[in-house]
């Protein structure tokens, strides 16, 4: 780890108004309590835009983090001038299951090099606008049962969930992105959608275990970081398990050996509720083991956090994310969550990325064949992109 940083991320990740910068924006910014930036749709116009409005909030504060959620599917902040439309997650499952036709290992290899294929074009195209990383990928179940979840799962087999989900954070990490599995244990039983209501989740700990919580165990040192659900299991804990020592510590720390960072869902939310005020949910999440919490889309509430929230020198150095990273391999903005890699190439070299398709325009199914040359010509990768994956 690069002993010139000696910066401390502050627990807090809030976004931001609009398009540009407000003094409101930059006052928050500022502040030593926050810890990242995270953007939704309406920051977004065009990728000059959002590069300008990157650098703006880098040049306030140079270490924090900025964030988005970007999965793909309908959960896809930026999706116009030049940003592919990624497909939902459920199409990369569909193709290993050869849409519910027989499968083979083929159809397997197809879709882990369609989702790798996926983790880089959505983490190149955001990292060229200075985004640094995004809460993906979902790993929770597809049990039919919720609306919220839905498409955004891979599948409703934990081991397909994990091996899709390990693919596409391999193209994360090509791309010189960190990954965020989310939402542990697992949203996709709950049919209440925590945005608006409290989910409860009546199942066993054994069962949950074994079953929607399988893909963290399965990823282990492959998860960078994790954001529990705003969902309580009663037969576990009383607390949603953002808000649980037993599901952070004792299962997911202790039992499932999770070493990264731990990101509190977004804390304005219904399911957030249970914990009382916004000031309070912070304390919950942080003593629990978080080691970020998010408020969004509440100004108010951000400044409540900021004037009220109390972190300690030490607890903010137990909360530092870096110290779950404190490898040579590491990048020494070791708080904002980037991987080393070589710098994303300019518009004049060549980027290629191969995949197999079930139906390749190139030459047959079994051959390798090219799908992107991202950066050299975006509007070809796009086309082809959308013709053959998300049909």
């Amino acid at each position: 780890m690069s002993k010139k940083n000696k910066f401390n991320a502050g627990p807090i990740v809030l976004d931001v108004l609009g398009k540009t910068l407000t003094k409101d924006d930059i006052h928050r910014i500022a502040d030593p309590k926050t810890g990242g930036v995270i953007l939704f749709g309406r920051n977004y116009e065009s990728r000059a835009q959002l590069t300008a409005l990157t650098a703006a909030i880098k040049k306030v504060r140079s270490d924090v983090m900025i964030s988005i959620d970007h999965e793909g599917g309908r959960v896809q902040r930026c999706r116009t001038d030049g940003f592919t439309h990624l497909p939902a997650m459920k199409k990369l499952g569909d193709i290993w299951v050869n849409g519910g036709k027989k499968a083979s290992a083929e159809h397997a290899l197809k879709a882990m090099e369609a989702a790798t294929a996926v983790g880089f074009v959505l983490a190149s195209e955001l990292r060229a606008c200075g985004v640094d990383f995004s809460f993906t990928p979902v790993l929770d179940l597809d049990f039919g049962r919720s609306g919220v979840i839905g498409d955004r799962s891979f599948n409703r087999d934990p081991q397909i969930a994990a091996m899709l989900a390990k693919s596409l954070n391999h193209g994360l990490q090509l791309a010189g992105m960190a990954n965020c599995g989310k939402h542990f244990p697992g949203h996709g039983w709950a049919e209440a959608d925590s945005h608006i209501a409290i989910p409860v989740d009546e199942r066993s700990l054994t069962t949950i275990i074994n079953d929607d919580a399988k893909p963290y165990e399965y990823l282990g040192l492959g998860l960078a970081s994790v954001m529990p659900a705003h969902v309580i299991y009663p037969r576990v804990d009383k607390h949603p398990a953002g808000f649980s020592k037993i599901w952070l510590q004792d299962i997911l720390r202790k039992q499932l050996k999770f070493t990264g960072v731990i990101f509190s869902d977004d804390l304005s939310m219904e399911g957030a509720s249970v914990a009382g005020s916004v000031v309070k949910g912070a304390q919950m999440a942080l003593k629990a083991g978080c080691d970020q919490v998010l408020i969004c889309n509440r100004p108010d509430l951000a400044d409540q956090l900021l004037s009220k929230l109390k972190v300690s020198k030490q607890k903010q150095n137990e909360n530092n994310p870096s110290k779950y990273h404190d490898s040579p391999s590491y990048d020494a903005h070791d708080d904002v969550l980037l991987y080393s890699c070589t710098p994303l190439p300019k518009a004049k070299d060549v980027i290629e990325v191969y995949i197999y398709t079930p139906e390749s325009p190139f030459g047959k199914p079994s051959e390798r064949t090219f799908l992107f040359n991202l950066i050299c010509h975006p509007e070809r990768s796009r086309r082809a992109f959308n013709n053959k994956i998300l049909k």
